[in-house]
Protein backbone atom coordinates (compact mmCIF):
# COMPACT_ATOMS: atom_id res chain seq x y z
CA UNK A 1 0.00 0.00 0.00
CA UNK A 2 2.88 2.06 0.59
CA UNK A 3 3.63 2.19 -2.61
CA UNK A 4 0.35 3.23 -3.91
CA UNK A 5 0.89 6.29 -2.10
CA UNK A 6 4.29 7.46 -3.72
CA UNK A 7 2.34 6.60 -7.04
CA UNK A 8 -0.76 8.08 -6.29
CA UNK A 9 -2.22 10.10 -9.16
CA UNK A 10 -4.38 12.85 -7.63
CA UNK A 11 -7.72 13.45 -9.72
CA UNK A 12 -7.92 17.78 -10.22
CA UNK A 13 -11.30 17.68 -7.98
CA UNK A 14 -9.25 15.27 -4.75
CA UNK A 15 -10.12 17.14 -1.94
CA UNK A 16 -13.29 20.13 -3.37
CA UNK A 17 -14.45 21.47 -0.32
CA UNK A 18 -12.35 20.28 2.20
CA UNK A 19 -11.24 22.77 4.80
CA UNK A 20 -7.19 21.37 5.72
CA UNK A 21 -5.00 22.68 8.53
CA UNK A 22 -0.85 22.81 7.39
CA UNK A 23 1.54 23.81 10.23
CA UNK A 24 4.61 24.67 9.11
CA UNK A 25 3.04 25.93 6.15
CA UNK A 26 5.15 29.15 4.92
CA UNK A 27 8.46 27.16 4.08
CA UNK A 28 9.35 23.34 2.58
CA UNK A 29 7.46 20.48 2.72
CA UNK A 30 4.22 22.71 4.69
CA UNK A 31 4.01 25.22 1.94
CA UNK A 32 4.26 22.34 -1.29
CA UNK A 33 1.51 20.80 0.69
CA UNK A 34 -0.56 23.99 1.09
CA UNK A 35 -0.37 24.64 -2.25
CA UNK A 36 -1.37 21.12 -3.35
CA UNK A 37 -4.05 20.54 -1.37
CA UNK A 38 -4.98 24.55 -2.77
CA UNK A 39 -4.26 23.05 -6.92
CA UNK A 40 -6.35 20.06 -5.71
CA UNK A 41 -10.19 21.87 -4.27
CA UNK A 42 -8.97 22.38 -0.71
CA UNK A 43 -9.79 25.76 1.77
CA UNK A 44 -6.13 25.56 3.38
CA UNK A 45 -5.56 27.10 6.82
CA UNK A 46 -1.77 28.28 6.77
CA UNK A 47 -0.22 28.40 10.20
CA UNK A 48 3.02 29.49 10.66
CA UNK A 49 5.39 32.24 13.14
CA UNK A 50 5.51 34.53 10.45
CA UNK A 51 2.98 36.63 8.87
CA UNK A 52 4.65 37.31 5.60
CA UNK A 53 5.84 34.20 4.69
CA UNK A 54 2.59 32.50 5.18
CA UNK A 55 0.83 35.94 3.43
CA UNK A 56 3.64 34.71 0.42
CA UNK A 57 2.04 31.43 -0.03
CA UNK A 58 -1.36 32.71 0.51
CA UNK A 59 -0.63 35.34 -2.68
CA UNK A 60 1.25 32.01 -4.82
CA UNK A 61 -2.83 30.15 -4.10
CA UNK A 62 -5.00 32.91 -4.74
CA UNK A 63 -2.87 33.52 -7.62
CA UNK A 64 -3.11 30.04 -9.02
CA UNK A 65 -7.36 30.25 -9.27
CA UNK A 66 -7.41 27.98 -6.28
CA UNK A 67 -9.84 28.73 -3.18
CA UNK A 68 -8.91 31.69 -0.91
CA UNK A 69 -6.72 30.08 2.54
CA UNK A 70 -6.96 31.20 5.85
CA UNK A 71 -4.17 32.63 7.37
CA UNK A 72 -3.48 32.16 11.06
CA UNK A 73 -0.11 32.99 12.49
CA UNK A 74 0.73 31.03 15.97
CA UNK A 75 4.07 30.01 17.12
CA UNK A 76 4.19 26.06 18.66
CA UNK A 77 7.00 27.32 20.94
CA UNK A 78 5.15 29.05 23.02
CA UNK A 79 1.43 28.42 22.36
CA UNK A 80 -0.66 27.91 25.45
CA UNK A 81 -3.72 25.91 26.12
CA UNK A 82 -5.61 28.66 25.49
CA UNK A 83 -4.09 29.43 21.84
CA UNK A 84 -5.23 26.48 20.66
CA UNK A 85 -8.21 26.10 22.43
CA UNK A 86 -8.81 30.06 20.49
CA UNK A 87 -7.62 28.62 17.17
CA UNK A 88 -9.91 25.61 17.34
CA UNK A 89 -13.08 27.87 18.20
CA UNK A 90 -12.31 29.90 15.79
CA UNK A 91 -12.28 26.83 12.97
CA UNK A 92 -15.35 25.58 13.98
CA UNK A 93 -16.99 29.21 13.56
CA UNK A 94 -15.52 30.17 10.84
CA UNK A 95 -15.73 26.87 8.65
CA UNK A 96 -17.58 24.40 10.78
CA UNK A 97 -15.43 21.20 10.20
CA UNK A 98 -12.34 19.97 9.53
CA UNK A 99 -11.38 17.01 6.98
CA UNK A 100 -7.58 17.15 7.19
CA UNK A 101 -4.94 18.20 9.55
CA UNK A 102 -1.06 17.75 8.62
CA UNK A 103 1.35 18.09 11.30
CA UNK A 104 4.46 19.62 9.09
CA UNK A 105 6.35 22.04 12.06
CA UNK A 106 9.44 20.86 13.50
CA UNK A 107 12.34 21.54 14.71
CA UNK A 108 15.86 20.11 13.70
CA UNK A 109 17.36 21.07 16.90
CA UNK A 110 21.90 20.57 17.42
CA UNK A 111 23.41 18.21 15.40
CA UNK A 112 25.27 16.70 19.01
CA UNK A 113 26.33 13.68 21.28
CA UNK A 114 23.72 13.38 23.79
CA UNK A 115 26.08 13.60 26.33
CA UNK A 116 26.51 17.24 24.78
CA UNK A 117 23.18 18.60 24.54
CA UNK A 118 21.57 21.08 25.88
CA UNK A 119 18.55 20.91 27.78
CA UNK A 120 17.19 24.17 26.39
CA UNK A 121 17.34 23.00 23.45
CA UNK A 122 16.65 19.88 24.11
CA UNK A 123 13.29 21.17 25.70
CA UNK A 124 12.25 23.41 22.70
CA UNK A 125 12.41 20.09 19.91
CA UNK A 126 10.13 18.10 22.24
CA UNK A 127 7.79 21.31 22.57
CA UNK A 128 7.37 22.00 18.59
CA UNK A 129 7.88 18.28 17.40
CA UNK A 130 5.79 16.33 20.09
CA UNK A 131 3.70 18.11 22.51
CA UNK A 132 2.53 20.72 19.77
CA UNK A 133 1.29 18.16 17.72
CA UNK A 134 -0.53 16.38 20.43
CA UNK A 135 -2.17 19.77 21.99
CA UNK A 136 -3.30 20.90 18.72
CA UNK A 137 -5.02 16.85 17.47
CA UNK A 138 -6.66 17.02 20.81
CA UNK A 139 -7.91 20.62 20.62
CA UNK A 140 -9.15 19.83 16.91
CA UNK A 141 -10.65 16.91 17.45
CA UNK A 142 -14.39 17.93 17.56
CA UNK A 143 -14.06 19.81 14.25
CA UNK A 144 -12.46 16.65 12.88
CA UNK A 145 -14.94 14.38 14.20
CA UNK A 146 -17.53 16.83 12.47
CA UNK A 147 -16.32 15.76 9.00
CA UNK A 148 -17.72 13.11 7.62
CA UNK A 149 -13.95 11.87 7.38
CA UNK A 150 -10.74 13.14 8.24
CA UNK A 151 -7.08 12.87 8.38
CA UNK A 152 -4.34 13.54 10.48
CA UNK A 153 -0.84 13.51 9.19
CA UNK A 154 1.92 13.29 11.42
CA UNK A 155 5.74 13.73 9.66
CA UNK A 156 8.02 11.15 10.63
CA UNK A 157 11.29 10.71 9.36
CA UNK A 158 13.45 7.68 9.09
CA UNK A 159 15.68 8.45 12.20
CA UNK A 160 12.54 8.13 14.23
CA UNK A 161 12.44 4.35 13.33
CA UNK A 162 15.96 3.33 13.37
CA UNK A 163 17.92 5.90 16.01
CA UNK A 164 21.05 7.52 14.76
CA UNK A 165 24.13 9.13 16.18
CA UNK A 166 24.39 12.87 16.55
CA UNK A 167 20.69 13.66 15.36
CA UNK A 168 19.98 14.14 19.60
CA UNK A 169 16.44 15.55 20.50
CA UNK A 170 14.85 15.59 16.75
CA UNK A 171 15.42 11.79 16.14
CA UNK A 172 13.76 10.76 19.70
CA UNK A 173 10.64 13.50 19.10
CA UNK A 174 10.06 11.43 15.81
CA UNK A 175 10.32 8.22 17.57
CA UNK A 176 7.76 10.13 20.09
CA UNK A 177 5.72 11.36 16.46
CA UNK A 178 5.28 7.61 15.92
CA UNK A 179 3.94 6.68 19.34
CA UNK A 180 1.86 9.04 19.05
CA UNK A 181 0.16 8.33 16.07
CA UNK A 182 -0.19 4.98 16.65
CA UNK A 183 -2.41 5.80 20.17
CA UNK A 184 -4.27 8.43 18.41
CA UNK A 185 -5.37 5.69 15.84
CA UNK A 186 -6.10 3.05 17.97
CA UNK A 187 -8.10 5.37 20.00
CA UNK A 188 -9.85 7.13 17.15
CA UNK A 189 -10.30 3.68 14.69
CA UNK A 190 -13.30 2.43 16.24
CA UNK A 191 -14.57 5.17 17.95
CA UNK A 192 -14.58 7.72 14.79
CA UNK A 193 -14.09 8.26 10.99
CA UNK A 194 -10.76 10.13 11.86
CA UNK A 195 -7.79 8.55 10.44
CA UNK A 196 -4.02 8.99 11.75
CA UNK A 197 -1.07 8.14 9.96
CA UNK A 198 2.84 9.01 9.96
CA UNK A 199 4.58 9.78 6.83
CA UNK A 200 8.13 9.94 6.20
CA UNK A 201 9.20 13.05 3.65
CA UNK A 202 12.80 10.74 3.25
CA UNK A 203 15.88 13.63 2.39
CA UNK A 204 14.44 16.31 0.64
CA UNK A 205 15.57 19.55 -0.56
CA UNK A 206 14.00 21.74 2.35
CA UNK A 207 16.10 24.45 4.37
CA UNK A 208 15.80 22.03 7.34
CA UNK A 209 17.84 18.94 5.16
CA UNK A 210 20.34 21.84 4.09
CA UNK A 211 21.42 22.56 7.68
CA UNK A 212 21.75 19.03 8.39
CA UNK A 213 23.51 18.33 5.61
CA UNK A 214 25.67 21.36 4.90
CA UNK A 215 28.64 19.69 2.26
CA UNK A 216 25.40 17.75 0.43
CA UNK A 217 24.44 18.46 -2.44
CA UNK A 218 21.26 19.85 -2.71
CA UNK A 219 19.88 18.93 -5.91
CA UNK A 220 20.72 15.40 -5.49
CA UNK A 221 17.38 15.98 -3.29
CA UNK A 222 14.24 15.86 -4.75
CA UNK A 223 12.05 19.33 -4.32
CA UNK A 224 9.24 19.35 -1.70
CA UNK A 225 6.88 19.34 -4.98
CA UNK A 226 7.90 16.15 -6.13
CA UNK A 227 6.84 13.80 -2.75
CA UNK A 228 3.55 15.28 -3.11
CA UNK A 229 2.01 12.43 -4.17
CA UNK A 230 1.93 10.51 -0.83
CA UNK A 231 0.34 13.68 1.07
CA UNK A 232 -2.29 13.91 -1.39
CA UNK A 233 -2.92 9.73 -0.78
CA UNK A 234 -3.45 10.06 2.82
CA UNK A 235 -5.73 13.41 2.52
CA UNK A 236 -8.22 12.03 -0.12
CA UNK A 237 -10.28 9.21 0.14
CA UNK A 238 -8.45 6.64 -1.61
CA UNK A 239 -6.49 6.28 1.97
CA UNK A 240 -9.87 5.61 3.89
CA UNK A 241 -9.60 2.87 6.24
CA UNK A 242 -5.56 2.97 6.35
CA UNK A 243 -5.35 3.79 10.21
CA UNK A 244 -2.02 4.02 12.00
CA UNK A 245 0.29 3.58 9.74
CA UNK A 246 4.12 4.76 8.58
CA UNK A 247 4.09 5.43 5.22
CA UNK A 248 7.19 6.57 2.98
CA UNK A 249 7.04 9.59 0.11
CA UNK A 250 9.65 8.43 -1.43
CA UNK A 251 11.71 5.15 -2.43
CA UNK A 252 10.45 1.79 -3.72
Amino acid sequence: MSTDARLFKAPPDLLSGRNILVTGAGDGIGRAAALSFAAHGATVILLGRQQQTLEAVYDAITDAGSPEPVIQVLDLASASDEHFSTLASQLEEELGCLHGLLHNAALLGPRKPLDQYPLKEWREVMTVNVEAGFVLTKALLPALKAAPAASVIFTSSGVGRRGKAFWGAYAVSKFATEGLCQVFADELGSTSQVRVNCINPGATNTRMRRAAYPAEMPTRNPDPADIMPAYLYLMGDASIGVNGRSLDAQGG
